[in-house]
């Protein structure tokens, strides 16, 4: 594999031939890949072409071991050049370039239209720009940590110097001494819509300046000597101040090396067509391959495998859960941080530490003090910039870390639920863990009442969603996540509350209980109804079911939905036999508990009347149980839901 050490102190004339070479072959690549699948971005890929083909070659990295634990990482922002990494992927050994030809933007094919990291060589599935940045400083963060000396470069556009994610990122980067990251922008000035000094005029380089960035300017980013040299600087930390991250700044050309395409915005999303993809083949010196790829193209072809990323995750110690005893009355996000302590004292140990957490100017509020006390090199308080860190700590999620990030849930979910989903789909290990949930914040109003949390995260594929009934199912719940690699949702709101108690008036989450998803806990029998309930709610489901039998002699089942994805559908189907089922939730009526408890009782074609209770409206400001009482989601609401069903003929 061709290699260049930054450690020489030019380019030899060998080397830079070699790299004009591989151009020329990438630029074939490029224009050949896109003309066949009649869509795709050859404007930029060609613009940051000898960018990538430098870090390529300078880097620290293994096409036979993808994963390799001492390689470098190159995240690649600007996800729509996926027809110049893939082009330069096969030149170091990923990938066949006829895979490439016939399969680029092929559903079923690796080779999707932006980077994803199902292609060997792609560390990062991008494409939504200006979250690069935040994941790059999450990956040099994690290396940092465990002493690593390997280096992450994130290639980005300088359209996407627009997105206000990047000035988080760059803060982060900094107050954190990443010195062991650079970003470099292909600066060639145009962007989908334009010149972006007219679509959105910025300074590049005094931004990154006043940052406190160290920043190197390249006047030719085509020129491979200029980019080897801004790249040695990295190296030998020569580019200023050597604590702090370095921006490579490269004045480039977009659709570069084909006249009637260069600096044109057409081509930043436009193929050429195939007369004109074969007269920029001639300019090249290139010859014609389109009637045989064609053919091929067109017939059935084996598809690239596709690379699967091994799961690192560490081992992480439970310990022995808290108990909180019947009549003690606490919050959940008490609890939660307790045993976050714990995980902080059980798995923190070694100078490396095991668990991380991640908080947005709110360690208080969601009780991260104590676990910060013990674990001052594993906290990191990102200041108001919930974007950054929601894609920061998810990338430092998959890099050998039990990652949790919390803050309110306006702020873990709704604001944030693009990151999140990039998440998803880059199969991290978050821990994410809102506290402030629904109405519950009462005073702080509609604003701060997230009441829509669980209609978005029902949508992201890989995210287990949790809401605990008490203090002691808190406890359990978060032991559990640690535990386990995956993306894990646990929500709660800010008030305090007594423990679940069972008939015999002993803790119900306490003892032998052991937090299982997809269960429903049946804390009360009964045949005349069925309450289901989650978070808050199941108090008020039990409240209920008292009023109902002592005052009305209607035996209600009580169900606590701890576990609303995976949701246990058998649950469902048994609270049915009952001929009426009342849910009631803290949370957006449509998309929330009910809305699931319907799918299910639709989809096993269930006969039975089914009451949901949730919120219908954004609330005002005042005590929950007032809010609640006015929604009509308390006890007393599904006590009249109840009554209310009976009467209209419902068994």
């Amino acid at each position: 594999m061709f290699r260049v050490s930054l450690e020489q102190t030019s380019l030899t004339e060998e080397q830079k031939n070699t790299l004009q070479a591989m151009w020329l072959r990438c630029m074939r690549r490029i224009i050949v890949c896109t003309t066949l699948a009649g869509s795709g971005h050859p404007g930029g890929s060609m613009s940051s072409l000898h960018l990538l083909l430098m870090l390529y070659s300078t880097m620290a990295h293994d096409s036979e071991n993808p994963c390799w634990d001492e390689r470098d990482r190159l995240l690649v922002s600007m996800g729509h050049i996926s027809p110049g990494v893939y082009s330069v992927l096969c030149e170091f050994g990923y990938l066949r370039e006829e895979n490439l030809f016939l399969e680029y933007r092929c559903s079923g094919s690796a080779f999707t239209g932006h980077v994803e990291s199902c292609v060997p060589g792609v560390e990062w599935n991008t494409g939504v720009l200006g979250q690069g940045l935040s994941a790059g400083t999450g990956m040099a963060l994690s290396l940092k940590l465990r002493k690593k000396k390997n280096r992450v470069f994130v290639l980005m556009g300088d359209g996407e110097q627009q997105k206000g994610q990047i000035s988080e990122a760059r803060r982060f980067a900094v107050k954190y001494g990443l010195n062991n990251m650079a970003c470099l922008i292909d600066r060639n000035y145009l962007q989908i819509c334009g010149s972006t000094n007219t679509v959105m005029p910025q300074e590049i380089r005094g931004e990154y300046s006043a940052a406190h960035w160290n920043v190197v300017y390249v006047e030719n980013g085509h020129d491979f000597d200029q980019v080897f040299s801004a790249l040695r600087k990295v190296y030998n930390y020569e580019a200023g101040d050597p604590r702090f991250p370095t921006a490579i700044i490269a004045r480039t050309i977009m659709g570069k090396g084909v006249s009637f395409m260069e600096n044109r915005a057409k081509y930043h999303g436009s193929p050429l067509g195939e007369e004109d993809a074969v007269k920029a083949l001639a300019e090249l010196g290139l010859d014609n391959p389109f009637p045989e790829l064609k053919a091929k193209r067109s017939s059935n072809c084996a598809f690239q495998q596709h690379f699967r990323r091994p799961q690192r995750y560490p081992r992480i110690e439970g310990g022995e859960p808290r108990t909180y005893a019947a009549g003690s009355s606490t919050d959940n996000r008490s609890a939660y941080g307790a045993a976050l302590e714990d995980l902080a004292r059980l798995n923190n140990t070694e100078e490396v530490p095991k668990v991380v957490g991640f908080s947005c100017d709110l360690e208080g509020s969601v009780k991260m003090n104590a676990f910060h006390k013990l674990s001052e090199n594993a906290f990191f308080e990102s200041g108001i910039q919930e974007h950054h860190s929601a894609t920061a700590s998810g990338a430092m999620s998959r890099e050998g870390f039990a990652t949790f990030f919390s803050t309110f849930g306006t702020f873990g979910v709704t604001e944030v639920f693009n990151q999140m989903r990039l998440n998803d789909i880059n199969e991290t290990n978050l821990k994410l863990v809102c506290t402030h949930l629904g109405l519950d914040v009462g005073e702080d109003g509609q604003t701060h009442q997230c009441i829509d949390y669980m209609g978005l995260l029902q949508t992201l594929f890989g995210f287990s969603v949790f809401l605990p009934a008490d203090p002691n199912q808190t406890d359990r719940m978060i032991r559990y996540i640690a535990e386990r690699p995956g993306n894990f949702f646990v929500g709660m709101g800010r008030s305090k509350m007594a423990p679940v108690l069972d008939e015999s008036g002993a803790p119900a989450y306490a003892g032998n209980y052991r937090f299982e998803p997809g269960r429903a806990d049946l804390l009360r029998g009964g045949n005349d109804a069925a309450l289901l309930a989650c978070g808050p709610m199941v108090h008020h489901a039990l409240r209920a079911r008292e009023e109902l039998a002592s005052q009305h002699g209607i035996e209600a089942a009580v169900l606590n939905f701890a576990s609303i994805k995976p949701l246990d559908g058998e649950a469902v189907v048994e609270a049915a036999k009952t001929g009426l089922i009342v849910t009631s939730e803290d949370h957006h009526v449509d998309t929330g508990l009910g809305s699931r408890v319907a799918a299910v009782i639709a989809d096993r074609g269930l006969a039975c009347r089914l009451v949901r209770l949730g919120v219908s409206a954004y609330g005002t400001s005042g005590k929950p149980g007032e809010l609640y009482r006015r929604e009509g989601i308390n006890w007393e609401g599904m006590v009249k839901a109840v009554l209310k069903a009976r009467k209209d003929g419902t068994r």
